[in-house]
């Protein structure tokens, strides 16, 4: 269960990516906003859950010129029966450039009432190659190969792949999660354009002036552990998060699957903030 919830991290930066940006690809600005989601359990596949809930609260700032800071907490609470319950508190504080060429992260992981485990460090992209430098959970530095990108990068592509009508898109992510040294292999599956007119499940973000006139894809992504050798047969994913992406980059209709059970996240509040153009 510990891993789960520190391998969700790299779900949640995602998440945070994807509910927080809009891309360059997507011929329109960022939008920075604040954003409540709702966490509960969609299904238990092997009964090890009986319940689960929780919340996000994510705020997203910064512009073109100066980049973007993405402030995240998540508060999970899951219930395996007998009086067994998980209590975690997750937060994540990352700035990453426009470029997608430099990388900043904090992140803090709390079970219960066991001692935080932190993580603290950056990246620098550096020709065909990427240094990291970890401050915690010790001081360690190395090189990742230079096609790997960082987490609002990966949703810059994702949204440019949607608006070239491309089904698949193969990416090695890296956004500081577990400690500080994991890569994850993703594969993203796109679907048709859902128009804008086409009607959803209300919420925050479907009635919000900044997003009526948008259309929006459906999108699932696979994250798979690059360390673990693929056998005979495909490899299962860790885990996977599916979600409607807008082509101003937010995202609604959150679901995270961990094979063994799944969670959903309603967006439950939806803040536009305002934005100081580049000079």
């Amino acid at each position: 269960m510990l891993h789960l919830f520190r391998t969700s991290l790299g779900v949640m930066a995602l998440a945070a990516a994807a509910f927080g940006s809009g891309a360059q690809a997507a011929n329109g600005p960022f939008l920075p906003h604040q954003a409540l989601y709702d966490l509960s359990l969609v299904k238990s596949r092997s009964n090890s859950v009986n319940s689960a809930r929780g919340r996000i609260l994510y705020n997203f700032t910064g512009s073109s010129c100066e980049g973007y800071t993405s402030e995240f907490r998540q508060v999970s609470e899951l219930d395996s029966g007998e009086g067994k319950v998980t209590l975690s508190d997750l937060r994540s504080n990352s700035w990453e450039d426009a470029a997608g060429k430099s990388y900043r992260f904090k992140i803090e992981t709390r079970m219960n009432e066991a001692d935080a485990g932190r993580v603290d460090g950056s990246a620098e992209r550096d020709g065909d190659h990427i240094n990291v430098k970890l401050k915690l959970p010790a001081p360690k530095s190395f090189t990742l190969d230079g096609k790997i990108v960082f987490p609002t990068e990966q949703i810059q592509r994702i949204i440019a792949a949607a608006k070239e009508g491309k089904s698949l898109l193969e990416l090695s992510v890296y956004d500081g999660s577990d400690d500080g040294q994991k890569v994850y292999n993703t594969l993203t599956v796109i679907g048709q354009p859902i128009p804008a007119d086409r009607t959803a499940l209300p919420d925050p973000s479907t009635t919000d002036e900044h997003m009526r006139s948008l259309k929006r894809w459906p999108v699932t992504v696979s994250y798979f552990d690059r360390d673990v050798q693929q056998k005979e047969g495909e490899q299962t994913p860790v885990y996977a998060m599916s979600f409607e992406l807008y082509e101003n980059g937010v995202s609604r209709q959150l679901v995270l699957d961990y094979n063994d059970f799944v969670i959903s996240g309603a967006m439950g509040k939806f803040d536009v903030k305002d934005s100081k153009p580049c000079n």
